[in-house]
Parts: C-alpha cells; sequence; structure tokens
C-alpha cells in the first residue's frame, strides 16, 4: 500500500493516465459521437476560425509565424516541467555546414513568443497569437495526450504595475469569454451538440489558488483534488502553479523560465500565497474526468528568473541568450498561454477521445480499445 506522500510524488511523474488498463476503464463504453467524420472537420474549422478571431479582438493580438524547429543553443525550447522527464527532439540541420546547427523540434513556443513580441515591435498592450505545432515525444498516450500537440500560443506585452492577480484574472475572465463564445457557435451550427447529457460550459469560472485546494483536500494527489473541485465548480481557474505548497509539493512541475510561480501575492486566512500564472480546468461530462484547456501566466522578471531558477538547479540556464535577453531587460515584459486547440475541439464537440479531431500517432493497444468502445480515431 503506497504512502500518501508516494501518492503525491507519483502525480508529479508526467501526463497522461498511465497505463492502458486504467484508459480502458476510463472510456466511455456504447460511445455514440453527436457529429459524424465530416461534419466533425466543418465544426473543428469552425471553432478554430471564432477562437483565433475573437481572441485576438478581446486581448488586441495579431496572428503571427511560429516555429516549427528552433537553434538548441538558444534556450528558447520549452522543457514542460523541471525534472528533466520530457526533453525535446534533438537533430543536426544544414547539410554540407564544416559544423551542423544543433536543431530541435519545438515542444512549446513559450519563450519564443516573448523574444518575439520584440521581433514583431510589439507595443504595450499589444500581442501575437500563433497556431503553434510542435512535438512531445515523452507523453504517455492516452484519450487527451498526443505526441503532436497544435496550440494557439498567445503573447501580449505588459506594464510592470500590470503584474498582479487582478490583471491576470481579467485576462482569463476574456479567454473564457472567447470560449463560451465558440461554444455557441458551434452549437448554432450543429444544434445536435445541445445534449442534456452532456452540459454547457458554466457561465463563470472559479477562481481558487492552489493553496485553497490543497486546504480542502489535504490527503488527495493533485490530480484527485482537481477532480474533487470539479465536482463542485465545473470550470475552475488554478492559481499559484509550480510554488511549493505546505505539504512539500508543487501542485504540478512548472519550468522556471517563463511564468512567474514564485512572487508573492496575497494573504489568505493569514497564509501568503505565490505565483502570478495558472490553468484553465473543466470537467469533461464525455470522459467524466478532469479536462485541462489552457495554462497561462505573467513571466519572469530578472530577479524572479533568478530566483526560481535558484530553486530548480538549474542556474546554467543562465548562460543561454533567450535568458540573458530577461536578465538584461532586453525583451518586454509579458503575459501569455497556450490554449489546446485539440483539447477544445475534443471538449467543444463532445468527443471521448483526441484522435476523433487530430491526426496523430495511437499504439496498437489503444487503437483496439477505441474500436472496442466504438470510438473512430483519424489516422
Amino acid at each position: 500500500m503506497k504512502s500518501k506522500s508516494d501518492l503525491k510524488q507519483m502525480d508529479l511523474a508526467g501526463p497522461g493516465i498511465g497505463t492502458y488498463e486504467e484508459v480502458k476503464n476510463v472510456l466511455p463504453d456504447k460511445y455514440q459521437t453527436l457529429l459524424n467524420p465530416k461534419e466533425t472537420q466543418q465544426a473543428i474549422y469552425a471553432v478554430k476560425n471564432y477562437i483565433e478571431e475573437n481572441l485576438n479582438k478581446e486581448l488586441n493580438l495579431m496572428m503571427v509565424s511560429v516555429p516549427l524547429i528552433m537553434d538548441k543553443e538558444s534556450g528558447m525550447n520549452d522543457y514542460l516541467d523541471r525534472d528533466g522527464s520530457r526533453t525535446p527532439i534533438d537533430f543536426p540541420a544544414g547539410l554540407g555546414l564544416e559544423k551542423r546547427i544543433e536543431a530541435q523540434v519545438v515542444q512549446a513556443a513559450t519563450k519564443w513568443k516573448r523574444w518575439a513580441l520584440k521581433q514583431y515591435q510589439c507595443e504595450i498592450g499589444e500581442g501575437i497569437n500563433t497556431d503553434m505545432r510542435a512535438v512531445r515525444k515523452d507523453y504517455f498516450l492516452d484519450h487527451d495526450h498526443s505526441s503532436y500537440v497544435d496550440q494557439w500560443d498567445w503573447e501580449r506585452v505588459i506594464t510592470e504595475d500590470q503584474r498582479n492577480l487582478y490583471f491576470l484574472t481579467d485576462i482569463v475572465k476574456k479567454i473564457w469569454k472567447v470560449l463560451k463564445g465558440a461554444e455557441a457557435h458551434v452549437q448554432e451550427m450543429f444544434p445536435k451538440l445541445i445534449d442534456d447529457r452532456y452540459p454547457s460550459l458554466p457561465d463563470e469560472l472559479k477562481f481558487l489558488h492552489a493553496e485553497e485546494i490543497l486546504d480542502m483536500y489535504p490527503d488527495l494527489p493533485r490530480k484527485q483534488r482537481e477532480t474533487q473541485i470539479l465536482q463542485d465548480y465545473p470550470a475552475v481557474f488554478i492559481y499559484g502553479i509550480g510554488w511549493t505548497l505546505k505539504d512539500g509539493y508543487p501542485h504540478e512541475m512548472r519550468a522556471a523560465d517563463y511564468d512567474d510561480w514564485v512572487t508573492e501575492t496575497i494573504t489568505k486566512d493569514g497564509q501568503l500565497m505565490h505565483g502570478l500564472n495558472g490553468d484553465i480546468l473543466v470537467w469533461n461530462p464525455v470522459t467524466k474526468r478532469r479536462h485541462e484547456l489552457t495554462s497561462m501566466g505573467i513571466r519572469v522578471t530578472a530577479e524572479t528568473l533568478k530566483k526560481q531558477l535558484e530553486i530548480t538547479g538549474q542556474n546554467d540556464f543562465l548562460s543561454m541568450p533567450y535568458h540573458k535577453a530577461v536578465l538584461n531587460d532586453e525583451i518586454p515584459i509579458s503575459i501569455g498561454g497556450g490554449i489546446g486547440q485539440s483539447r477544445t475541439y475534443m471538449l467543444l464537440l463532445k468527443k471521448a477521445h483526441l484522435g476523433e479531431v487530430t491526426v496523430s500517432i495511437w499504439p496498437k493497444q489503444l487503437k483496439e480499445i477505441c474500436e472496442e468502445k466504438n470510438i473512430y480515431v483519424l489516422e
């Protein structure tokens, strides 16, 4: 029997359920999709166009080009966490060069976007949005984790005095307005998506700090805490992801060189809380599981970058060009995030599996489970 601390440690080990026996138990039996494959594709692009247009309008963003590969030595690739468990694909590029370029496939454009704000000459209050594609080879492939990742990766220039929870909360509310609008838009196009078994998203998010959720469920690992809170509030934004909580664990591992999770923010009931970042999580009525839509946050300053790299034992990162640019105030102060495209389509189109809305690779045993459950996976 594993101890509570063992369970909490295991919960930080990486994304995905973990075994295909568990996946089989999770996926719904006698599943019937509400949209056929042709309708699904039509609905996907209706949602995509709506979100891009309205996210850009709400946050004052413009669509820009985004890299699929980048120079390893730039330090701009996203390592996703801080335990070294999810590494990018490395490869040499540039046939005929005396020394080939050490290149990497993008895992997310998180750090590149902040640098790109300067490249695209964005002023305060302006920002960029990208149709980002990435590869994450170290994911466990289940119903909502794929090695192929698509996101609306966005970033916006802010001022020093906007580095606070009030501003973060306002931005989150604007994003939620766009997601709700996309849901209404696609349901108007396809009324069959309105189904009493699968309630629509609530009008408002519940905002909670990771410390508050831990206080509510001190004995539960993170995913189980999220599952419990979503029974009372089917859509939540959780502040402060990355800071070590009072039980000795962060709510979830978060990289040290983009989101600011170390800054002291508010005191509730005498408890000081940290972090200018967070995630939107919702209850998925099809899978009957927690469903993450987006991670986002106000980015590190020179001071908080140094603090977070010290905490994570990654001071060697400070020698990389991107990190030097932060230290020398050569790139803008910003806020940004990534909204999962396929995750959003899966939720709004009432699908049981990412493979119904995106073409990727899936293991044979997972495809067999899906066939047994009447889940049509694209190939």
